[in-house]
C-alpha cells in the first residue's frame, strides 16, 4: 500500500514542471544579477530538499549547505536581501498551494505542511543570517582598510613633514626673532604687528602638522588653566583677523572656573575653532558674530563657541573630524581632527550641531581632566 508521503511526492514531482514555471513567473530577479540563471537551479534544488523533508525531516545542516550557497550569490550579486526573502516566500506558497490541490485528506496533509513551513522558515533565517554576517565582515574590512590608509597617509605626512620643519622652521624662527627685534627697536614701524600675526599663523599651522604626523610620545603638562584668562589671550592675539573680517565677539566665561589639563594643547584646540568660526562668517551678509560661553555641571565643564555662519549640513557634521577632510578650498582637513583628538586626550568629548541661524561647536571636558598621553 502506497504511503502518504509516497502518494504527495509523486503528485509533486507530476506537476514539477508547472509549479517551477508559476514560481518563476512571479519571483524578481535583477537583468544584472550576476546569478539569475543560478535562482532557478537553486529553486529547483529547494523543491529537491522539500521532497526529502515529506519522506523525514531535514537536519540543520542539510539546509545549510543551500542557504549558505544562495547568501554568498546574493552577496555577491549585490542584490538587496528583500527580493531573496520575497522569491522564497513565493516558493513557499506555490509548494503549500500544489500540496493543499493532491486530493490527500488534510489531517493526513497537516504534518507535511508543518514540515514544509519549518523547511523554507529555516532555510529563509539561516540564509539571511548568513548573508548578514558576509555584509558585516566586509564593512568591518573596508572600515579597517580606510583605517590603514589613514595611518599610511599620517605616516608619509610624518616623513614630509620632518623634511618640511627642517627646511622651513628654522629661517622661520630667525624671521619671528628679527621681526620681534624691530618692533621693539622701532616700536611705530607701520605693519610690524601685521607680519608678527601672520608669521605666528604660519608657525602654528605648522605645528598642526607636528601634531599629527609625530610619533613619540609627549608628556603632557598637567596644570590649572584658567578658561576666561585663556580666551582673553586668544580673542587679543586674534584681534587682526577679527577686525579683518569685520567679526563680533560676546564671551561670557565666569573668571573664577579653572581646569586642570594641558594648558598649550586646549588653547590650540578653543583657537582652531574661533579661526574656523571666523572663516566660516566670511560668507555671511551683514552682521557676524562668534559668541563663547560656559557652565559646569557634575563636575564638568561645557564650552560652547557658536557663530551665525551659513548652516553645515547633516553629512558634514558626521565627517568633519575624520582626518583629511575639508570642505575649504585650500584647507588641510587636519585641525579639527587634532581638536578632537585633543580633547578626548583629557578625557572628554567635542560635537557640533547646526541649522539655518548658527553653528555651535560644544566640549565638555571634567574639571580635573586626566590628560592621557
Amino acid at each position: 500500500m502506497t504511503s502518504t508521503s509516497d502518494r504527495l511526492i509523486a503528485f509533486l514531482e507530476e506537476h514539477s514542471t508547472e509549479f517551477l514555471h508559476n514560481w518563476r513567473a512571479k519571483i524578481v530577479i535583477s537583468e544584472d544579477d550576476l546569478y539569475k540563471e543560478e535562482i532557478l537551479q537553486n529553486g529547483l534544488r529547494m523543491f529537491r530538499l522539500v521532497k526529502r523533508a515529506i519522506e523525514n525531516p531535514l537536519s540543520e545542516e542539510e539546509i545549510r549547505a543551500l542557504a549558505f550557497k544562495t547568501a554568498q550569490e546574493r552577496v555577491e550579486a549585490k542584490v538587496n536581501i528583500s527580493d531573496f526573502v520575497y522569491n522564497v516566500n513565493i516558493g513557499k506558497s506555490e509548494v503549500i498551494k500544489w500540496v493543499s490541490r493532491s486530493g490527500i485528506e488534510w489531517d493526513a496533509l497537516q504534518p507535511y505542511l508543518e514540515e514544509i513551513n519549518s523547511l523554507f522558515d529555516r532555510f529563509s533565517y539561516l540564509a539571511v543570517k548568513q548573508y548578514t554576517d558576509i555584509r558585516e565582515e566586509q564593512l568591518h574590512e573596508k572600515e579597517l582598510y580606510i583605517d590603514q590608509t589613514h595611518k599610511e597617509r599620517l605616516t608619509i605626512l610624518g616623513q614630509m613633514s620632518s623634511s618640511f620643519v627642517h627646511e622651513f622652521r628654522n629661517p622661520l624662527t630667525s624671521i619671528i626673532g628679527f621681526t620681534k627685534l624691530l618692533q621693539h627697536d622701532h616700536p611705530h614701524l607701520p605693519y610690524l604687528d601685521i607680519m608678527q600675526h601672520e608669521l605666528d599663523q604660519l608657525n602654528y599651522r605648522i605645528s598642526q602638522f607636528l601634531h599629527v604626523s609625530r610619533k613619540e610620545i609627549i608628556a603632557s603638562k598637567r596644570e590649572e588653566v584658567p578658561v576666561s584668562k585663556l580666551f582673553g589671550e586668544l580673542i587679543e592675539f586674534l584681534y587682526p583677523s577679527l577686525l579683518a573680517g569685520e567679526v563680533n565677539t560676546e564671551v561670557n566665561i565666569d573668571e573664577e572656573i579653572k581646569i586642570t589639563g594641558n594648558q598649550d594643547e586646549l588653547r590650540q584646540v578653543f583657537l582652531n575653532l574661533v579661526m574656523n568660526s571666523i572663516d566660516a562668517l566670511q560668507q555671511v551678509e551683514g552682521e557676524r558674530k562668534i559668541e563663547i560661553s560656559s557652565s559646569i555641571i557634575d563636575g564638568e565643564m561645557s564650552i560652547s563657541i557658536c557663530n551665525n555662519g551659513p548652516q553645515i549640513q547633516q553629512e558634514t557634521i558626521n565627517a568633519i573630524f575624520e582626518p583629511f577632510y575639508t570642505t575649504k578650498e585650500l584647507g588641510t582637513g587636519i585641525g579639527l581632527f587634532i581638536c578632537k583628538k585633543l580633547i578626548e586626550k583629557h578625557d572628554g568629548k567635542i560635537m557640533c550641531q547646526s541649522n539655518m541661524d548658527r553653528t555651535t561647536f560644544s566640549i565638555q571636558i571634567p574639571i580635573n581632566a586626566a590628560v592621557t598621553p
